[in-house]
């Protein structure tokens, strides 16, 4: 999302970030300026510099017999007295604790971050957030670098512990819902659409602070860097399920809007989004690849989606052999890697 202006971002957010209940790969807002700040209170008073006035005044007053020892006194109080110091502004706490400290740790200098949301279950040894990190590290073209801009949003204090073991830029999302996120949530389910949407507003908050974020799930493969595909001249940038071939075609089905979502974001696409004269892209699964709608083409894959996939253990089957693929095309030589010789294992549990 472009721009900080409220009116604007309220729809748009109310849209893609209410009707994506589910999981969606890469979704980029951008948001060049600050609307607002979540809080942004200054009080000073005045009072003690008031009280040094009255007191020069009763000392005035009270030498009225002698006007010029009165100037003299009062010259020489006024070239000797030390100002009273500035009270220190009055700030209220901010409802989202040390949000703010966290993105502008990890942003870059124009703003942006990228971030993902876990919770115990995904930080647990050789789970998601392990191959997360390793398509990073094994990744190309300097990929590794963009861990330096990620924050990592957990829902559970286990979660926010083990990110903090791993990783420098964590943030804990404290709910009062009541609802325990330690566990996997079903997809659907309806703690997981609960943990969707308030991942959603938690997301418009960013927005509200100023900051572009690229939003990843924990379950797509980090292999090049997707931003050189993200057109600057779009709004909003969403990965495809299935891909048509017109990055700005409205008939290119996103990722992660399950059916009843369909019709919202059909509804918005087509009426909201020319009222608000918003650009949508949506992302050449060529190269931010999914489960869904495969690429084949190593050379060209920057990220992969375990995206029609249900399931914690079919996701990790399936992420690993990937992996194993994409660590002997690495090492391969240039000939093998041009022509060819290294394929997804298929079919997998999910991948196809």
């Amino acid at each position: 999302m472009k721009g900080g202006d409220m009116s604007s971002v309220s729809p748009m957010v109310s849209f893609v970030l209410g009707a994506a209940m589910a999981t969606v790969c890469v979704l980029f807002f951008m948001s060049a300026t600050p609307a607002r700040r979540l809080v942004d209170i200054s009080a000073f008073t005045s009072a003690a510099s008031n009280n040094s006035t009255a007191d020069l005044q009763g000392l005035a007053s009270s030498s009225s017999s002698d006007a010029d020892a009165v100037a003299d006194s009062a010259a020489a109080l006024a070239a000797t007295a030390t100002p009273a110091p500035a009270p220190a502004p009055v700030q209220a706490p901010s409802p989202w604790g040390d949000l703010e400290e966290v993105l502008a740790r990890a942003a870059t200098k124009d703003r942006t971050v990228i971030m993902t949301q876990i919770n115990a279950a995904w930080t647990r040894p050789g789970s998601l957030l392990d191959l997360f990190f390793e398509s990073f590290r094994t990744g190309e073209g300097g990929v590794a670098r963009l861990l330096d801009h990620l924050v990592i949003v957990t829902m559970d204090p286990a979660a926010y512990e083990g990110c903090k073991a791993v990783h420098r830029h964590c943030y804990f999302l404290r709910t009062s819902n009541g609802i325990d996120y330690r566990s996997e949530k079903s997809f659907m389910s309806k703690d997981y659409l609960e943990m969707m949407w308030g991942r959603n507003r938690f997301q418009q908050t960013v927005l509200e602070l100023g900051y572009n974020f690229l939003f990843t799930d924990v379950d797509v493969m980090w292999f090049r860097d997707p931003f050189r595909h993200i057109s600057m001249a779009a709004d909003i940038a969403i990965s495809s399920d299935m891909y048509i071939g017109d990055p700005y075609s409205l008939r290119n089905f996103p990722t992660g809007f399950p059916l009843r979502a369909v019709d919202v974001f059909n509804l918005i696409k087509h009426e909201m989004a020319p009222k608000l004269d918003l650009a949508i892209q949506f992302l050449d699964t060529a190269y931010i690849s999914g489960f869904c709608q495969l690429s084949k083409d190593l050379n060209k894959i920057c990220t992969l989606h375990a995206n029609c996939c249900v399931g914690l253990g079919a996701k990790l089957h399936d992420l690993r052999g990937v992996l194993d693929v994409w660590r002997n095309y690495t090492a391969g030589t240039p000939d093998e890697r041009r022509a060819g010789k290294f394929q997804w294992k298929l079919p997998g549990i999910c991948i196809h």
